[in-house]
């Protein structure tokens, strides 16, 4: 069983952002990245998938600037067995559909049972580059599961959708993506770290892959403006030993500062 795991590398959930001077995007000085969380179920469960069929390989793939690769190493220590890092240095934002031509031409050649995605990119948010993959390449696609079960040539994968549970029997190979709650990832251990040092990461230039996208002036979605959240106002914490006095304070707050009543 072979999987390709496409994975996001992106500020951290807890990374203070800041707006860059263009106002269109992050000022990446003092950033954090990580994998992306949702990418970590998918490694996750190309690991266990390996494990359970005793034969095959995990390969991790990435598109980004020089610190992807970092993000690839990350993976390579918690067991995938290579990796794929299309660069992009240079090449500022690239939208869903750019990042999923990338990938597809990346992984063009290889032969993959399952090719995984985390339900969305963590940042972005948009959840289009794994259903972009499968459309690009042809094959079937189910996303968020949150559990799975291999068969002979096909899966069956669990989803929970508004008020049901959906249970979905899929062809191999396909594009799968992964939802909170489908495993808990392991950690890198130091054998697998020292181990990741040696593992081979296959180095391929964007601009030969014929993306059209990677030229902003080709791109399908553009940023046209950053903003950060309005600052939220103080809190105002009504202290008493009496109930019945801090329920009276409350209201008079409420009428006279906030005006609500």
């Amino acid at each position: 069983m072979n999987s390709l795991v496409c994975i996001a590398y992106v500020p951290d959930t807890e990374t203070r952002i800041k707006i860059g001077s263009d106002g269109k995007s992050i000022d990446e000085a003092d950033v954090k990245w990580i994998v992306s969380p949702y990418d970590e179920y998918a490694l996750e469960e190309a690991l266990k998938t390996k494990e359970a069929k005793g034969a095959g390989t995990v390969t991790v793939a990435a598109v980004g600037p020089e610190r992807a690769k970092t993000g690839l190493r990350e993976c390579l220590a918690r067991g995938a067995d290579e990796a794929i890092w299309v660069d992009a240095t240079g090449v500022g934002y690239l939208d869903a559909l750019g990042t999923a031509k990338a990938l597809a031409a990346a992984a063009r050649g290889g032969s993959y049972d399952i090719i995984w995605f985390g339900q969305k990119g963590v940042g972005y948010d948009e959840s289009l580059v794994g259903p972009m993959f499968a459309e690009l390449t042809g094959v079937p696609h189910v996303g968020s599961i949150i559990q799975l079960e291999l068969g002979d040539g096909k899966v069956t994968a669990h989803r929970e959708i508004e008020g049901a549970h959906e249970i979905v029997e899929c062809s191999l190979p396909a594009v799968l993506t992964a939802q909170k709650g489908l495993n808990e990832p392991r950690y890198a251990s130091l054998k697998g770290i020292m181990a990741a040092k040696k593992k081979p990461i296959a180095e391929k230039k964007l601009a030969e892959l014929a993306v059209p996208e990677a030229d902003p002036a080709q791109a399908k979605t553009r940023w046209r403006k950053l903003e950060l959240p309005s600052a939220r106002q103080a809190v105002k914490l009504v202290l008493a030993d009496d109930p019945a006095a801090a329920g009276k304070e409350l209201v008079r707050l409420l009428r006279e500062e906030s005006k609500v009543i």
